[in-house]
């Protein structure tokens, strides 16, 4: 997943803990890399806790949660229509086509494959 300010992708961690910060904005869980967490009010577009106000939130499995109170967030129904969330589809805003992975995002992820399995995939 890239970084949500600037896009650059997150390479292999060296040990210990990762400088990149996982966020939630607009109800989806994003990460921060470290160069854009240094400029000033890049944690300005974060979602809060409605409960404590905290930005250490978490999605997982469609739930948020909030890492300092325990608060969580379940997924609306299915056929729910959240504003918060986003316009209806209609035909006159029905979502792009998916783009195609660069080349040079194929290669690295292939690389990654690579190391983790062993063996190139070629």
């Amino acid at each position: 997943m890239p970084c949500f300010r600037c896009h650059t992708r997150q390479t292999d961690p060296a040990r210990g803990a990762s400088p990149w910060r996982r966020a939630v904005v607009s109800g989806e869980q994003v990460l921060f890399c470290p160069q854009c967490q240094q400029t000033v009010g890049w944690s300005e577009v974060l979602d809060r806790c409605g409960g404590c106000g905290s930005t250490h939130l978490a999605k997982a499995l469609g739930s948020i949660s909030c890492r300092d109170c325990g608060r969580e967030i379940s997924p609306a129904p299915p056929g729910l229509d959240l504003p918060a969330l986003g316009p209806a589809l209609s035909p006159g805003n029905a979502p792009a086509q998916p783009v195609s992975a660069s080349p040079e995002l194929s290669a690295e992820v292939e690389a990654a494959l690579a190391r983790v399995l062993g063996h190139s995939l070629r």
